[in-house]
């Protein structure tokens, strides 16, 4: 067992007390005490402990904690869907199978034996602006994470066979995830027409066509360009020394070459005047659907914070306004979801709403622009912004979340983002200042300018027979 010292940042004593803040704030909820604007937590909420950058340009943030004999890594690179080039979308989510594809001292699918083995967990994932990749393992297995993020970030196998190979492998997750799915090619659609700019409105999974026209060439490219250590943070998080940690990283990601800087995304976005409307036939769907969109406020904007406390208004849980009017009391939808799609970028708000039979779309519209409205003209109550921001508390601490800070993974994925974004793991600290300090005045504010009938896009989904389906009703 390690003996814990003075220079350990963060000691399962400071679990325990960020822990108890939780259900102190949680527990003033129910017992109708004072508003969680009172909250208080320890700050730093992730004390960095060491944090420094290779001559190869790779940034790494350490972040020790002793409470259990854990510890996650995660590895942000600066490339998303934003970063393609039209012709050949979908290359950032191709990149995400290649990953595990094998490398010059791994084969093919081991980095999955090889974590899993030593009784880790491992997963990747791509977004309009990032792809992020992560390892948490007992403590004494943090090297074999090492090697295996650097053997790959060095060394990974872009053949034409394993380029084919995962080329099959996202068309049938794009059949399984996407086109046999009732209602989501509708909300792939409605980005792509919200967003006037390519780089914002192409759907992560890109174009089969832009994939199957591309050589190994522009694949090997691709790789060289954002898989470099300049364009990429890593974080490390859990149960070590960081003059160990540090050492063992110079070990295995020193010698891997830098490369020059890939080109900037231009993401702006011009303003929207004009409503947008687009009917989409869906063969899956067994319901009528609206999808709507706004542009919203990019990550960490003034007008961001108030965004999303807005969104927990509207639509987190079963007190929510639109479940409470549109579900519950009125009972005129199945579904009826609004979120901000968050990205570095232009975002969007967007709701989703599965109506009944026997409703119009129109009365379905009224409905929904009257909740709009009352944001606008209507102070949030004391009691509804109190709950808004005591969820996202709970998100943001409750062991039960994914992103909870009490938990060594939810803390290096922070880290890594907030340093490769903004170049300062401190500002997560401020976002949640900023967060606990929106008034009603910042939601009435954010929602006039957010909800404008101009700036606006509605999809209509409607439900409708596919061919075969006909063909085999006419006897055909």
């Amino acid at each position: 067992m390690r003996t814990m010292n003075k220079k350990d940042r963060l000691s399962s004593c400071s679990l325990l007390k960020r822990a108890f803040s939780l259900l102190t704030i949680l527990a003033s909820v129910c017992l109708g005490s004072q508003p969680a604007t009172a909250a208080e937590w320890q700050q730093p909420l992730i004390p960095v402990t060491k944090d420094f950058t290779l001559d190869n340009g790779l940034r790494v943030v350490l972040s020790e904690d002793h409470a259990v004999p854990v510890t996650a890594l995660a590895i942000v690179y600066d490339v998303g869907a934003r970063n393609e080039q039209k012709g050949r979308s979908g290359f950032a989510h191709l990149f995400e199978h290649m990953m595990f594809e094998g490398s010059e001292n791994v084969g093919k699918t081991e980095h999955f034996k090889y974590i899993e083995g030593a009784g880790g967990t491992l997963n990747a994932s791509t977004h309009p602006d990032f792809t992020n990749y992560f390892e948490k393992l007992p403590s004494n297995q943090i090297e074999l994470a090492l090697w295996l993020e650097a053997d790959r970030m060095r060394s990974l196998k872009v053949t034409e066979e394993n380029f084919k190979n995962q080329l099959e492998t996202v068309k049938e997750e794009k059949r399984s995830r996407i086109d046999n799915q009732p209602y989501t090619p509708a909300t792939l659609k409605l980005e792509e027409v919200l967003f006037d700019n390519w780089a914002n409105a192409h759907p992560v999974i890109g174009s089969f066509e832009d994939l199957e026209a591309s050589s190994i060439s522009d694949v090997r490219n691709f790789f060289k360009t954002y898989y470099a250590p300049n364009n990429a943070v890593m974080a490390i998080v859990g149960d070590f020394d960081s003059a160990d940690m540090e050492k063992l990283v110079k070990k295995y990601f020193a010698s891997i070459p830098r490369q020059p800087s890939p080109p900037k995304p231009e993401v702006a976005e011009p303003e929207q005047t004009k409503a947008k409307f687009l009917q989409v036939d869906d063969p899956h769907a067994r319901l009528p659907a609206l999808c709507l969109g706004w542009k919203a406020p990019a990550r960490r904007d003034p007008d961001f914070f108030p965004a999303l406390i807005m969104e927990k208004v509207l639509s987190e849980g079963d007190s929510s306004r639109l479940y409470q009017r549109m579900v519950k009391g009125e009972k005129v939808a199945l579904k009826a979801d609004a979120g901000l799609d968050v990205r570095r970028g232009p975002a969007a708000f967007e709701a989703f709403i599965i109506y009944k039979p026997g409703n119009s779309q129109q009365k379905i519209r009224d409905i929904l622009d009257s909740e709009l409205t009352r944001l606008k003209t209507q102070s949030v109550s004391p009691t509804e912004l109190e709950k808004a921001k005591n969820q996202i508390l709970r998100s943001n601490f409750s062991s039960a979340s994914y992103d909870s800070l009490q938990r060594s993974l939810g803390r290096a994925e922070k880290l890594a983002e907030y340093t490769l974004f903004w170049g300062d793991p401190s500002l997560i600290d401020k976002d949640m200042e900023a967060l606990m300090k929106v008034q009603p005045a910042d939601i009435q504010r954010v929602a006039r300018k957010i909800f404008t009938r101009g700036g606006e896009t509605v999809i209509e989904v409607r439900p409708c027979q596919s061919k075969t389906e006909s063909d085999k009703q006419a006897g055909t």
